[in-house]
């Protein structure tokens, strides 16, 4: 059948550009999800999945396909995608590979982008409208003068966004019609330097193709904190220099060499580059805190569940931070108008605590406490507790709450609670424990509960909630759980009805007959 070329180009347009478009998008979902990958981390090639080629290769087997794309400036899916090689567009000079010592001039790189020529009075107006075409690099200015012309500057165009042909859309020709502005787009050689590339960008050219590129970190102040993997270690000084001279207000960077795994709670660390001081300052959830990094424990990654428990208090309330360390949960607590317990067992850690009630202004408000976890709660939290669980129901208007942040050992500190208390339960508003703990269990909710379980001696199904902190390593996770401490793991003596039910009528006490407790004391 003989069909007039115009109607087989939009034959061709109607079935492929819908399709374009959803995988186009699947495509663009996908990207964001690699930049909020967990650990920040990407592969040598997460630029352009493997995956998007091989579509590439198949859609090129179509009769026509790039023919129609081109001859309409389908420009939604990047023309870049047809030639491997410019995926590499925005790399460093191959030459990199492999280095140990930042030289920076040698990531200079020379590539071909589109530019307009516009006259100077309008390139304001226009960049708000041309603002999703324009080349974003940093440290790069999107307008630079034209030599040929000094009426006009050239303005710099993102080459992804311009069909093969270098013209613009039929939306980017409509805004230029409407400021009198030739849509004719040229070539320019653009220079790229260090300063234009992205942190990833320059690790990925560095080290050897095909490992792992980490180009995230935690910032605690002026220090970015590291935790760099064998095969980056030969690199480790020049991934800390790019880490500060890519974000402002960053002097130092450290990378941690040993695991959390003594009685304070801090680590080793090394100085990769920067300043030696580790007397920082950072701001969380609107709180400032200082504190000597190298000597006590935080982890700006539970700003999250810091916030979370805050949440769950209300004015009046009673906190108990076993664990506190320089005050994440103690001081937005305290500055919730709760009454606040905190205690560490690391001097430095109870050092700056109490330097950081002062500076928050909430020193009036924090009992602190320099001691083992146990012994702070079988002395202090047992004798405030006792003091407030005598209280009827209706004179006490607060609840209690326990925070347990040590998931190496917290769990462990659970056995404390049972037959804590004497006497018996005049309210059923009791403790709520919320306990940290790391699990590498298929079922780590699950793993949990049961080990919290075995340490109080008593179910939990049904009386407690367990919640995901935060990914720590592959299959492995920090988890807390929150209860509520059972009446008949709490007190020594239970409620005992002065007349059982089950008993005959003739064995039970009469209002009148003395209880055989006051039979013995009289």
């Amino acid at each position: 059948v003989n069909v007039p070329e115009e109607r087989a180009e939009a034959w061709a347009r109607a079935l492929l550009e819908p399709g374009m478009r959803i995988l186009w998008r699947l495509y663009r979902y996908s990207a964001r999800l690699l930049k909020t990958e967990l650990f920040r981390t990407a592969a040598s090639n997460t630029s352009f999945p493997e995956v998007w080629l091989l579509l590439v290769q198949y859609f090129e087997r179509a009769p026509g396909f790039f023919w129609v794309v081109r001859r309409n400036s389908f420009f939604t899916m990047p023309e870049i995608l047809e030639n491997k090689a410019d995926l590499e567009l925005y790399s460093p000079h191959p030459e990199v590979r492999g280095m140990t010592t930042l030289d920076r001039a040698a990531f200079k790189r020379t590539i071909v982008v589109p530019v307009l020529k516009v006259k100077k009075e309008v390139i304001n107006k226009l960049l708000k409208s041309l603002k999703h075409t324009t080349l974003q690099r940093p440290g790069l200015k999107r307008v630079i003068d034209d030599p040929k012309d000094e009426d006009s500057r050239l303005v710099l165009l993102d080459p992804h966004k311009i069909s093969a042909e270098y013209s613009l859309g039929e939306a980017e020709q409509e805004i230029l019609k409407q400021f009198n502005i030739d849509p004719q787009v040229s070539k320019y050689n653009l220079e790229l330097t260090y300063d234009n590339f992205k942190t990833e960008e320059i690790l990925r050219a560095v080290l050897p193709e095909g490992q792992d590129v980490t180009s995230g970190f935690s910032r605690i102040g002026h220090i970015a904190h590291l935790n760099l993997r064998d095969h980056q270690l030969p690199y480790k000084h020049l991934i800390g220099q790019v880490i500060i001279d890519k974000n402002p207000g960053i002097t130092s960077a450290v990378n941690k060499i040993n695991i959390i795994d003594n009685t304070y709670r801090n680590f080793q660390m090394e100085v990769l580059v920067g300043e030696a001081n580790m007397i920082t300052k950072t701001r969380e959830n609107y709180i400032t805190y200082e504190f000597d990094f190298s000597k006590v424990y935080w982890n700006s990654r539970l700003s999250t569940e810091h916030g979370r428990i805050i949440e769950l208090l209300k004015p009046g309330d009673v906190l108990f931070d076993v664990f506190a360390g320089v005050g994440p949960f103690a001081i937005p607590a305290a500055k919730k108008k709760c009454s606040v317990f905190a205690n560490d067992l690391n001097p430095e850690s109870y050092k700056w605590l109490l330097h950081n009630c002062k500076l928050n202004k909430v020193d009036k408000k924090i009992k602190p406490f320099n001691m083992d976890g146990r012994d702070f709660l079988l002395g202090p939290v047992k004798e405030e507790l006792t003091k407030e669980l005598s209280l009827l129901t209706e004179e006490r208007k607060n609840t209690l709450h326990i925070v347990m942040n040590l998931p190496a050992l917290a769990i462990e500190f659970l056995d404390v609670f049972k037959h804590f208390l004497d006497g018996k339960p005049c309210s059923t508003d009791l403790p709520t424990v919320h306990c940290y703990s790391f699990s590498k269990h298929d079922n780590p909710a699950k793993d949990v509960q049961e080990r919290a379980e075995a340490f109080l001696g008593t179910s939990l199904e049904g009386r407690c909630s367990t919640h995901l902190v935060r990914n720590v390593a592959p299959n492995k996770e920090m988890m807390c759980i929150s209860f509520q401490i059972p009446a008949e793991v709490l007190f020594k003596k239970q409620c005992t009805h002065e007349e059982s039910p089950t008993e005959p009528a003739s064995k039970r006490l009469r209002p009148n007959e003395d209880s055989p407790e006051e039979k013995l004391t009289s």
